[in-house]
């Protein structure tokens, strides 16, 4: 039976890692998968999902008029399809999420969305805050917070490293601007 799980976590959790592991198991038993992420992330190159650990595949892209329920049903027209990836889920509109259910409960075909659960001010994603609501499925992928307790939280930083406390939700960047962070330190941080 077919169910949508989302994997999620602060960021350096190795969701994108854990992605392409589940990718290459079913590939590996000669299943057929496609791999999506969010168009707007463009760190190591358009088109592919790349772990920190230096492993990448292709995938496609969706942004925010992508209909994943129209392209998937499409594929499947095409070549057999066992399985749904997307990285960088936390980006999807409620809409797409809803898309994503349709694709688990009406083409049977089962969905890993993988995504940050809150932003660098604590506050959910609208992908996110979806996932959480309706995956049959939730998973945590825990990372750890430079004191060694479990980081649920991530602050971004400035170009001096210092704790940034206002802007866009979303901003794309690695290590360069995010730090994952337990809640304790977090707190400490961003909202005192």
């Amino acid at each position: 039976m077919a169910q949508l799980y989302f994997y999620y976590s602060s960021m350096n959790a190795g969701k994108s890692t854990h992605l392409l592991q589940s990718s290459y198991n079913y590939q590996e038993r000669g299943l057929a998968t496609a791999i999506y992420t969010a168009q707007i992330d463009d760190r190591f190159a358009k088109g592919k999902v790349a772990s920190r650990l230096g492993i990448d595949a292709d995938a496609f892209l969706f942004d925010d008029k992508t209909n994943l329920f129209k392209e998937i049903e499409q594929k499947i027209q095409i070549e057999k399809l066992d399985c749904v990836l997307i990285d960088e889920a936390q980006f999807l509109s409620t809409e797409q999420v809803k898309q994503l259910t349709d694709i688990v409960d009406l083409l049977h075909i089962p969905v890993l969305a993988y995504g940050i659960r809150t932003d660098f001010l604590g506050q959910t994603f609208s992908g996110s805050a979806a996932l959480l609501a309706w995956a049959d499925k939730l998973v945590e992928l825990k990372t750890i917070c430079h004191c060694g307790r479990k980081a649920n939280f991530v602050i971004r930083q400035d170009v001096n490293g210092k704790p940034v406390r206002g802007g866009e939700q979303v901003e794309v960047g690695g290590n360069e601007r995010y730090e994952p962070l337990c809640r304790a330190h977090f707190k400490q941080l961003v909202w005192q």
